[in-house]
């Protein structure tokens, strides 16, 4: 695998790792404004503990992918694909409920679950790149 095909993937995982960090960080502490924001205020559960424990999931998360860009891609094929099968399930899972109605604004569709979708395929490619370029 060339030095630039490397640098793309890396820069990819620190992007990803950026990405979830953040909204690890928002939906642990802020998730009361994250729903009023994406004005989705009357879904937020009376309990947000549930909220907090998923922020910190997606933090946990992004320090994965954060090790990822950090390491050597060989080396973390493992946590590459792993990675990207979390953001299928997380996609597969806002696009349910975007087509059953239970998502009522298009922004959190748009913010998440294509962007999730997106990350998914740039990583399969890495997942599949690393893994042949390891059988040459």
């Amino acid at each position: 695998m060339t030095d630039s095909k490397v640098k793309y993937y890396k820069g990819l995982f620190l992007v990803v790792a950026v990405y979830d960090l953040i909204l690890g960080i928002i939906f642990m502490f802020f998730s009361k404004s994250a729903f009023n924001f994406l004005e989705i205020s009357e879904k937020l559960p009376e309990f947000t503990g549930y909220l907090t424990l998923i922020g910190g999931y997606v933090f946990v998360l992004g320090l994965a992918y954060y090790f990822i860009y950090r390491g050597d891609l060989q080396k973390n094929i493992d946590l590459i694909l792993i990675g990207a099968l979390y953001k299928l399930v997380y996609c597969a899972i806002t696009f349910y409920y975007f087509m059953v109605g239970d998502i009522p604004h298009i922004l959190f569709l748009g913010l998440f679950g294509v962007v999730d979708f997106i990350m998914f395929i740039m990583m399969m490619e890495c997942y599949f790149t690393v893994k042949k370029s390891s059988q040459e």
